[in-house]
């Protein structure tokens, strides 16, 4: 894969008017075995603050945000680590309590299930599964960055983005971290069931080491089901800060203990997002699936168009279903975006996400699983590829 001095500092410097990435990716290895096909139950126990998750490392050689280096022979100063925060407050944790309900009703379930006993492409649906885990699978010599973005609120951005590494985290054995770009109150800690937060992204950039381990890293991080992590981008405080400059520290810092970043960007034109769209190898761009969402987006890919040619060639395009039948045509909505160069595919309605809270992959519709598990694959197999 080229280094990030190469393409990666082309591309930024055509979106930032000449401004320079940093360090290139690193090199370390990774390999996947092959877990059982289709999602994980997301029902496994949050850890607390003490154990893993948001609590502070154990080590006590590396600094806290903001703790300046002493000189030789000066009086040691105290270590300060901010604070845990609940990712929802106590006072509405009652209002905001949600009853788990399934994607689909009992009637379609009951229906599905009668056509699949009647039907016989069961070896064809075995196969297809097959053949998207060993997608998914693929080992890589760099950390993968997959960017998931918007053009405006609403489009389901960061479900896509718990779909999107819940399903990695699944798939594949390497570690996968969810990096939180988006400090404007951003939803992803909810979607993936965090319950606190400690350190942001910001204030990891000027922590991690090249020294440390794996262990030392995720110290700072908020540990997560089947080898996941969380790197959020705020304590859920408006006024919170995430300039192109840290988070381009943070990416460099963490991709080489990671073997998929999947990154929840603010909503374009914003800088942070224009940066991390440039430096990915992978991109999807969620739009609603109404007549706005399909001319907004549109316009927004013909201005990736003239971008050098691997920024579209690398991107796919995900339509969320807002209602259970979308008011248009979306395979010819999907054919004409197409048209652009890139790759497009539908999430379907699902009352488990459209209810919000934590999503819970055994609740998830099949057919929300089948999408949420192509697009994870349709956009690994473009991140790896040398357009």
């Amino acid at each position: 894969m080229p280094s990030g001095d190469g393409w990666q500092g082309e591309v930024l410097r055509d979106l930032r008017g000449g401004a320079q990435q940093g360090a290139g990716p690193g090199t370390q290895a990774y390999r996947a075995s092959a877990p059982n096909p289709g999602l994980p139950p997301q029902n496994a126990q949050m850890p607390n603050d003490a154990a893993h998750g948001s609590g502070a490392p154990q080590q006590v050689g590396y600094p806290y945000p903001g703790q300046e280096q002493q000189a030789p022979g000066a009086p040691p100063q105290p270590q300060s680590a901010p604070a845990s925060r609940p990712v929802v407050e106590e006072s509405l944790a009652g209002a905001v309590r949600l009853k788990s309900q399934r994607g689909e009703s009992f009637a379609v379930r009951a229906g599905r299930a009668l056509r699949r006993t009647l039907s016989s492409s069961a070896a064809h649906e075995v196969a297809e599964v097959t053949r998207t885990a060993a997608v998914l699978q693929r080992p890589v010599t760099t950390g993968r960055q997959i960017c998931v973005t918007s053009i405006r609120g609403g489009s389901g951005k960061s479900t896509v983005a718990a779909l999107l590494g819940t399903t990695f985290a699944h798939y594949r054995q390497d570690p996968v971290l969810f990096l939180e770009a988006d400090p404007a109150l951003g939803s992803l800690p909810q979607r993936l069931g965090a319950q606190t937060l400690r350190w942001t992204t910001s204030e990891v950039a000027d922590i991690v080491q090249p020294t440390m381990s794996l262990l030392d890293v995720t110290g700072y991080l908020v540990q997560l089901p089947n080898n996941a992590w969380l790197l959020p981008a705020s304590q859920g405080q408006i006024g919170a800060m995430l300039d192109s400059q840290a988070y381009e520290r943070a990416v460099v810092a963490l991709r080489r203990y990671f073997g998929v970043m999947v990154i929840d960007c603010e909503t374009l034109p914003a800088e942070v997002a224009r940066v991390a769209l440039a430096a990915a190898h992978g991109r999807i761009l969620t739009a609603p699936a109404t007549p706005e969402g399909i001319a907004s987006t549109y316009a927004v890919l013909q201005w990736m168009q003239k971008l050098p040619s691997h920024v579209i060639a690398g991107t796919v395009v995900v339509l969320t279903a807002l209602m259970p039948r979308p008011g248009l045509d979306l395979d010819e909505a999907a054919q004409r975006l197409r048209s652009t160069g890139v790759s497009v595919q539908v999430l379907p309605f699902d009352r488990h996400l459209a209810a919000g809270g934590p999503v819970r992959t055994e609740l998830l519709a099949p057919p929300t699983q089948e999408a949420a598990t192509c697009i994870a694959a349709d956009v690994f197999h473009l991140s790896q590829q040398r357009h």
